[in-house]
């Protein structure tokens, strides 16, 4: 690599590692009574070294977050946040109007299903698709504390899913992936658990990975649900 090539590489990530430590801090806490392995390995697995940015944690900078104390337990609160056009309120009702719906749903009733939305496109966000989604599981161990929602469309079909995880005062989510299309379900899938993450109120905060190395689409998709990035300070016990 020519050097000043290299120079404007390094500069360029130099200020967005500087942009990234001036974001507000989270302090997220991993409860080992909510299964002790299980929340221990998920807190290495969130504090080891980034693959790319060796000098910080894997999950500390720009994570994608929404603070559900924010709201007061209104759900409406959240919606009158995403209610501009192209976001998470109008693209939702969007879905809901042409049949999607949402429920909670096991993974292993709907293997199939789900190994069909991860076939259904070579690529997602400009990427190759992980070799991890072309195996079809013979079933998926989740543990407890884990849960699944799917979006359904008026004929019944699965649609899209996600899946997280509850480690402490947040809730994770481990994988997500729908059909490509325009109708708006990842936007009701996801605006339909914050909101009743925050209708519940058992936690504080909802993560959906971090900004650091997303495509610019998908960033901005976060943006349009209402992730914000911040700095994780994380706490064990």
């Amino acid at each position: 690599m020519k050097t000043p090539v290299l120079f404007s590489r390094i500069k360029e990530r130099t200020r967005l590692l500087l942009a990234l430590a001036r974001l507000p801090v989270a302090r997220l806490r991993f409860d080992p009574a909510l299964g002790a392995e299980r929340v221990r390995r998920a807190h290495r697995l969130f504090t080891r070294r980034h693959v790319r940015y060796k000098i910080i944690g894997n999950k500390t900078l720009g994570v994608a977050l929404i603070d559900l104390r924010a709201f007061n337990g209104q759900p409406a609160a959240y919606l009158a946040t995403v209610k501009r056009s192209g976001h998470a309120g109008p693209q939702s009702k969007k879905a809901a109007a042409r049949g999607y719906h949402l429920r909670r749903i096991d993974r292993n009733q709907h293997i199939d299903a789900i190994h069909a939305i991860h076939m259904s496109s070579d690529e997602r966000q400009g990427r190759p698709m992980d070799a991890f989604y072309h195996a079809r599981p013979d079933a998926y161990d989740d543990e407890a504390d884990w849960e699944s929602h799917g979006v359904f469309d008026a004929d019944g079909r699965l649609a899209a899913y996600c899946s997280m995880a509850r480690y402490g005062n947040f809730v994770a989510t481990d994988q997500l992936m729908g059909y490509k299309n325009q109708d708006g379900i990842m936007y009701l899938l996801l605006s339909a658990i914050v909101c009743r993450l925050i209708e519940e109120g058992e936690v504080d905060w909802f993560m959906y990975d971090t900004y650091l190395g997303a495509k610019p689409g998908l960033r901005d998709f976060k943006r349009r649900v209402g992730f914000q990035p911040y700095r994780a300070r994380y706490l064990l016990g």
